[in-house]
């Protein structure tokens, strides 16, 4: 569960949401491009949830005088097996449920998550509630059957951001050859070197959104061997800097 807060209208291209998650809005707005449903737009108090393996552009917008706010939850896919285990043949895309429940389910998230005294096997058991709400109105997802090469070279990745990851490396990790790799990711649309660039950048983004940790530090931790060159490819690809996500710049 991640506190988002961001303080300058974005537009954030291709990014990849490998497991179910969900936006509960809480100040401002969100604008969602999604391949299968077109354009979808989240107020507040609404939720959005993305289903696993989505690639989507979005757009945060915070309101006059205030940041845009919302708290993220992410399901791993056994949960969502177990309440969607009925599978539809045609994936449903991106979500957006405009109910006056989302509040409750999102308590129903946070006082499970934050209660020190529940053994984890009732927490597990508890945290499935807020999915059978989302299906009890109208919301279906879709278990992600297997994992995709983008997705899997991806959680590799993230095992150690800081790591000076070569996709001969990468390779041998999953005991194939660097060419039957580069086929392999072919599917993606993306090559190694952007696969990591990205899962870097996009990692940079959620720390940015949701900690208060120093831009510098982030830098260091996602791989990236100075502030500035952090800086520059983080503007490069969301098309603005680093500190206007926390911050408008004069």
């Amino acid at each position: 569960m991640l506190s988002i807060s961001q303080a300058t209208t974005a537009t954030f291209t291709d990014l990849y949401f490998q497991y179910t998650f969900l936006f509960f809005i809480q100040v401002g707005s969100k604008r969602v491009l999604c391949p299968i449903n077109g354009e979808l737009i989240g107020n507040a108090e609404d939720v959005i949830i993305f289903p696993p393996g989505s690639m989507v552009t979005l757009e945060n917008r915070p309101v006059f005088g205030n940041d845009y706010q919302a708290t993220g939850v992410c399901f791993p896919h056994p949960m969502i097996e177990t309440i969607f285990s009925d599978k539809r043949p045609e994936p449903t895309g991106i979500q957006v449920l405009q109910s006056d429940q989302s509040g409750q389910i999102l308590n129903t998230v946070q006082a499970t998550l934050n209660d020190p005294e529940l053994p984890e096997p009732i927490k597990q058991h508890r945290l499935l509630e807020p999915l059978i709400w989302l299906k009890h109105n109208g919301i279906y997802l879709t278990p992600q059957a297997e994992e995709n090469p983008l997705s899997k070279v991806r959680r590799l990745i993230e095992t150690d951001l800081s790591h000076p990851w070569r996709s001969g490396e990468v390779a041998e990790h999953f005991a194939i050859s660097e060419a039957t790799m580069r086929r392999w990711l072919t599917k993606s649309g993306q090559g190694f070197s952007k696969i990591l660039q990205n899962t870097r950048l996009e990692h940079g983004l959620s720390l940015l959104q949701s900690t208060d940790i120093p831009i510098s530090a982030i830098a260091f931790d996602c791989g990236f061997k100075t502030p500035s060159h952090f800086s520059d490819s983080f503007k490069k690809r969301f098309g603005i800097k680093p500190s206007e996500i926390r911050k408008v710049e004069g």
